[in-house]
């Protein structure tokens, strides 16, 4: 038995029909439009005009998983060749040298790279390309208050471990990466045996346990819950560019200083990329780091 249509209904099947149509068309389109998943522990407004520039040209759509390095690599792991992954981005060079070791990385010869990143700031090459690229450093600066402390008392990092500075010591955990990044440093430095000795005379001259984030520090200086701390260079930036009338008084109260300029350097962190190992878009991995 066939059943016939009403004229009335014609004109709403065309509508259904065309709008299946184009249904079916713009998903397709979509299904065909290059992705790129990146797993991200950089958490900044400027990366999200980044990553909008990127899309825009390239036509590449981004894919984003925030966490922080360590929850990244645990996901790389549990993900092992399963993993979704094409762009790692990391925030210490730490993190970067063990998952490289780990082998969660792959290697990339890229002449734009090696151009524009120095070798100190990439990984290791065995000829085949670097397994990852550092795209930013912040130094690891002192803060004191300039109405309690002289300059000269902390224009080192070994400084900050003598008697001097016994009970002016503010910082953020000793297990978090900026720290354990500065202090595998210090001991490569100094050696194992002064290595030791210098982090216990960093213990002794705690003004507090150690807690919160760098911003804190900062603020424990200027409030004289302390009168040393160690912080990463931006995190002072923002405080030191804000207009907020509370901010304004930490940065006329605090100094900074960028230690050891007559040794070896102020130590940095470093921030970077690479593409992860089971990458099913490496292309455009490789483009976005470039």
């Amino acid at each position: 038995m066939t059943k016939t249509v009403s004229r009335q209904a014609l004109p709403l099947l065309r509508l259904l029909g065309a709008l299946t149509v184009g249904a079916l068309v713009s998903t397709s389109a979509w299904s065909q439009q290059a992705v790129l998943n990146l797993y991200s522990a950089r958490h900044y407004q400027t990366d999200e005009a980044l990553y909008q520039n990127f899309t825009k040209a390239t036509g590449i759509r981004i894919q984003r998983v925030d966490a922080d390095d360590a929850g990244i690599l645990a996901r790389l792991k549990s993900e092992g060749a399963a993993s979704p992954a094409d762009v790692v981005l990391l925030v210490d060079a730490a993190r970067l040298w063990r998952a490289e070791v780990d082998g969660l990385f792959q290697p990339v010869k890229s002449a734009s790279l090696a151009q524009r990143i120095p070798a100190n700031l990439r990984g290791q090459d065995k000829g085949d390309g670097s397994s990852w690229f550092g795209f930013s450093t912040r130094a690891r600066l002192v803060v004191y208050d300039k109405s309690r402390v002289a300059k000269t008392d902390v224009d080192t990092y070994e400084k900050l471990a003598l008697p001097v500075n016994r009970g002016r010591l503010c910082t953020r955990s000793g297990s978090h990466p900026y720290n354990l990044s500065l202090f595998g440093a210090m001991v490569e430095h100094l050696g194992p045996v002064k290595g030791e000795a210098w982090l216990k005379g960093l213990v002794d001259n705690m003004a507090r346990p150690p807690k919160g984030g760098d911003t804190d520090q900062i603020k424990a200086v200027a409030s004289g819950e302390c009168a040393v701390a160690l912080t990463n260079s931006y995190y002072l930036a923002r405080v030191l560019r804000s207009s907020a009338p509370a901010d304004r008084e930490i940065a006329e109260r605090v100094g900074v200083v960028f230690p050891d300029q007559a040794d070896f350097g102020t130590h940095v962190n470093v921030a970077g990329g690479a593409v992860a190992r089971y990458a099913r878009n490496r292309d455009a991995a490789v483009r976005f780091l470039e």
